[in-house]
């Protein structure tokens, strides 16, 4: 499970914690890569807050555009996280110890980028106070009835609660990033370790708070992105109102995100030399649950299809016929063969093991959920009830510039958590290892 030979107490903190000390050329690179995209959609986003929303390619009907579209994929995107440290953890899976800690780094900061987004489609961003329920000078107060306001509820718990549990799993390896540094770094890393020392004590109130916040975060991960979907599923706009919305987009949410751990862990275990912790057993496990995921996906889409044609109802069948056939069809069928085809070879062990090509169907994966979000919000809005009001949407390259800001805000913040923090969970790692014996092999 762990490599070819078993790893020590001793050379697990050497592996993981080098990349703290020492990072390769490589990883400064890929951080300055993301520091550099980061800047370019930061610039464009004051582009727009100069100039208006004029910047972008949205119009009178898709009035959402591609904001929207990637701020429902990057709090998908987070959801795997939970996934894996929770849920997993409650079921005491194994294959878990490798990935949890990256993947719950992956869920903080996709949702600290998702958020971004309705502040980018706002506008006018000094105004982002609006979106908050409290009593203000005007004596105004919040629509509850808008799922948008339910959003906030439902992602700001869903980020304190996941945010408090990657902490809490954080504190025993701080404390060894602490016990292997001097002077100030050492005292600031004692302080986020909260003075632990590894005492009886301190474990027991450990696991039962980790325990709790395990049991706690379990429901979130269904409950919020289903959340999501209500924004589009409680309204009437053809395409859109279905009950089948909730389970898909979870459904959804756990592929991309499952892809995405993947795609971030792959190159970090060779850069690094984590190999002998973070290996094709992980991999296999995460593509197993991205073949389960993306066959759900397909029954779902050929659910769409079948109600829409089931229901006599002329407004959804044309639709989904435009989906299929109109000026944006490509996208739809990008999107099939992203989340539909390339994940069908996984279920041959020998390409589920070639690294390579895992990796290269992660990233065709999280490019086909972005297009599913781009179909389900654009195509319902640019084509709906009436024919007078149907517009062609083409993203403008504004757009294109701050979704690559995004990735850039996102991978900056994964590549400086890894290089403060260590990305593999040294403690249960060493659940999986023979113990130090005094005078023997381990010591």
């Amino acid at each position: 499970m762990l490599g070819n030979r078993p790893a020590t107490y001793a050379e697990t903190n050497r592996d993981i914690l080098r990349v703290l000390f020492k990072p390769s050329p490589l990883f400064i690179l890929a951080w300055l890569v993301s520091v550099g995209c980061l800047v370019f959609g930061a610039y464009h986003w004051y582009r727009q807050i100069f100039w208006g929303l004029g910047t972008d390619g949205m119009n009178q009907a898709s009035f959402w555009g591609t904001f929207i579209v990637t701020f429902v994929f990057w709090v998908g995107i987070g959801h795997a996280g939970t996934l894996i440290s929770a849920i997993l953890f409650l079921v005491r899976s194994k294959w878990r110890t490798g990935v949890y800690r990256a993947s719950e780094a992956m869920t903080v900061f996709a949702v600290m980028t998702a958020l971004l987004f309705p502040m980018l489609h706002l506008g006018r961003v000094w105004q982002v106070y609006w979106f908050f329920p409290y009593p203000n000078q005007r004596q105004l107060w919040v629509n509850f009835k808008s799922p948008l306001m339910w959003d906030v509820f439902a992602i700001s718990t869903y980020f304190t609660v996941s945010a408090v549990f990657f902490f809490i799993g954080l504190i025993p390896d701080l404390a060894i990033v602490r016990d292997h540094n001097t002077g100030l770094i050492a005292k600031v890393y004692n302080v986020l370790a909260l003075g632990w020392r590894g005492t009886n004590r301190q474990w027991r109130h450990f696991m039962a708070a980790y325990g709790f916040f395990a049991a706690f975060a379990t429901p979130l991960v269904l409950s919020v992105h289903s959340v999501v979907s209500w924004d589009f599923a409680m309204a009437t706009t053809a395409g859109w109102h279905s009950t089948l919305f909730p389970p898909y987009f979870v459904a959804g949410a756990i592929f991309s995100g499952c892809a995405m751990v993947i795609t971030l862990l792959m190159p970090m275990s060779y850069f690094f030399g984590w190999k002998k912790y973070v290996n094709m057993w992980h991999y296999d496990a995460l593509a197993k649950m991205c073949l389960l995921t993306s066959a759900i996906l397909t029954y779902s889409y050929a659910t769409e299809y079948f109600i829409g044609w089931y229901s006599q109802n002329p407004y959804e069948w044309e639709i989904f016929q435009w989906r299929a056939t109109g000026e944006l069809a490509w996208a739809f069928w990008l999107m099939i063969f992203c989340n539909c085809i390339a994940p069908l070879p996984l279920y041959f062990k020998k390409l589920r093991h070639n690294h390579i090509f895992l990796f290269i169907v992660t990233i065709l994966i999280n490019v086909g959920m972005w297009f599913e979000r781009f179909n389900i919000v654009v195509s319902s809005t640019a084509h709906s009830f009436d024919p007078s009001m149907w517009r062609a949407y083409n993203p403008s390259f504004n757009e294109y510039a701050i979704l690559i800001g995004s990735a850039g805000w996102f991978f900056f913040l994964f590549l400086s958590f890894s290089k403060t923090f260590p990305s593999v969970a040294m403690m249960e790692i060493k659940e999986m290892v023979a113990p130090p014996v005094r005078g023997g092999h381990h010591e």
